[in-house]
């Protein structure tokens, strides 16, 4: 994990689909549409002015992680996130076939 990584503990809805997700410090896209939101700078530092949805393109794996690669419609920042056990496997699975045809 980044030397700079901010825990938060931070409840939000869902900007894509309006689900509540409940956040445990490292909560950082919903479990649901795998969607995001350009907060941060670095894990945490709610740094990022941007503020726009974040779509997940792509599945990678690193370090033995698997990660989302998430890229923001406002700006076209890209950036990782990891895999959460709560995601959807079903959705996760759409995004590993779009990831591999690309």
């Amino acid at each position: 994990m980044s030397q700079k990584f901010i825990k938060r503990v931070e409840d939000f809805e869902c900007g894509q689909c309006g689900t509540f997700v409940r956040g445990d410090g490292y909560t950082n896209h919903c479990p649901h549409c795998l969607h995001s939101q350009h907060v941060d700078i670095y894990p945490g530092d709610r740094a990022a002015q941007c503020g726009g949805l974040m779509m997940p393109t792509a599945l990678d794996r690193r370090h033995g992680a698997e990660r989302i690669i998430h890229r923001c419609l406002q700006c076209g920042h890209t950036g990782p996130n990891r895999v959460s056990p709560t995601d959807d496997l079903a959705v996760l699975a759409v995004l590993l076939l779009q990831s591999e045809y690309e």
